[in-house]
């Protein structure tokens, strides 16, 4: 009998006394339904192979009866660097900056509180939202829009790469964002009723995406007597025009557009210049926007506000277009690798990259501003701090030549 290797057990997991893959339980959740059950009544959890000996999960079921697997808090580390319920040491995330208020677990999934009201009286003043900011050294306590996307993709492992799953794509962003949120409520909502994950473009699929959105759109948005219901729209962001009332935004995989004021859009283009920059549609990056929409009395999606972010060409996070050649020249050589991400907090600091191929993990920094004192502050800070940890470091100042970052 063959011994499975490392790569295999990666993506098994056991329920109960049952091993499978991991991607049959996730497209074929429903099915397995019983097998769940049995597995939190006989034994509490599920089981990674990923290590030996295995890993705890947790097994969440939503209200609709859809069972999740989840990695057990405080042991992601411990996961192998290929499997998906790997995660980076907690002071490498931004969601540590938010109290349980913000992200509440359990086994019933995950209770966000989000900073923008989903529901709005028309006869009242617009509700104010809540400040993400923290004050006083105090945990934020709601998810900005930015946080929540950050959140989502973290959640989902699309902030890691690693050279065994070869390539990604919008089919695999979509199924893995679609199989988090079916566990999860926003505000005390269900997830999947108030946010619309775009679904890949496929013909024989058209028509149903179609419907899938007419469905969004007339039973999420439309207005309810005195009360103007919202929502949130994901996707990849393809354009962006002026029209003669504003702004114009396209989808990549949807036939239909958001709008919104010009005003807006140059506030957002301020806010998120990375991904609005003339360099962002070079070395095949990518933008993903999360909308928080609702009708005009036209019948149009309006933009009330949004999060933009600059993704590689594998989707992953940048900060800059020089972090996207460093994402895709890293996925290119075979390194396995994790995008820290900042949630709603700006002023946190992280490495641009961190290698998990290597033990310890190793550290990528990517330098592209020049003469600004707080930019040169922040990169001495960094370096102090990898020094005195004795980690690796591969630095990469975008005016002179590439670094070696092949593994050793």
């Amino acid at each position: 009998m063959t011994t499975p290797s490392k790569a295999d057990r990666a993506d098994c997991v056991r329920l109960a006394d049952k091993s499978l893959p991991l991607i049959v339980l996730r497209e074929h959740a429903t099915d397995y339904a019983p097998l769940f059950a049995r597995a939190r009544a006989e034994v509490g959890h599920g089981q990674c192979l990923c290590q030996t000996p295995a890993l705890r999960l947790v097994i969440r079921c939503s209200r609709a009866g859809r069972y999740h697997l989840a990695g057990w808090p405080g042991e992601g580390e411990q996961h192998d660097p290929s499997c998906s319920f790997h995660k980076l040491a907690s002071e490498l995330t931004g969601r540590d900056s938010y109290s349980t208020d913000a992200i509440k677990e359990s086994d019933d999934g995950v209770a966000i509180r989000f900073s923008a009201a989903l529901a709005r009286k028309l006869s009242a003043p617009e509700p104010a939202q809540n400040s993400t900011e923290q004050r006083d050294g105090r945990a934020r306590r709601t998810l900005g829009l930015l946080g929540l996307l950050h959140w989502l993709w973290e959640e989902t492992q699309l902030t890691a790469w690693h050279p065994r799953w070869r390539r990604r794509t919008w089919w695999v962003c979509h199924a893995r964002l679609s199989e988090q949120i079916a566990g999860c409520s926003i505000n005390h909502e269900e997830l999947t009723e108030a946010l619309y994950v775009v679904p890949p473009f496929r013909e024989e699929y058209a028509r149903r995406n179609i419907a899938a959105f007419e469905t969004f759109r007339i039973a999420r948005l439309k207005r309810r007597g005195d009360t103007q219901r919202r929502g949130l729209i994901l996707g990849e962001i393809r354009d962006v025009r002026p029209t003669r009332y504003g702004i114009r935004y396209s989808l990549a995989h949807h036939r239909g557009a958001l709008f919104a004021t010009t005003a807006l859009d140059e506030r957002l283009r301020r806010s998120y210049r990375p991904a609005f920059s003339a360099t962002a549609d070079e070395h095949g990056a990518r933008r993903i926007g999360l909308f928080l929409v609702e009708l005009s009395p036209k019948g149009n999606v309006r933009v009330l506000d949004m999060a933009a972010m600059l993704v590689s060409k594998l989707y992953i996070p940048a900060d800059s277009s020089h972090e996207v050649v460093m994402a895709n020249v890293l996925a290119d050589a075979g390194r396995a690798y994790v995008k820290p991400v900042r949630y709603d907090g700006n002023d946190l600091i992280f490495p641009d990259f961190v290698l998990t191929d290597t033990r310890p993990h190793s550290y990528v920094e990517v330098y592209g501003i020049h003469g600004r004192e707080s930019y040169d502050q922040r990169k001495r800070v960094k370096q102090a701090h990898y020094q005195g940890q004795g980690a690796v470091l591969i630095e990469w100042d975008v005016t002179r030549s590439f670094p070696d970052i092949r593994r050793r």
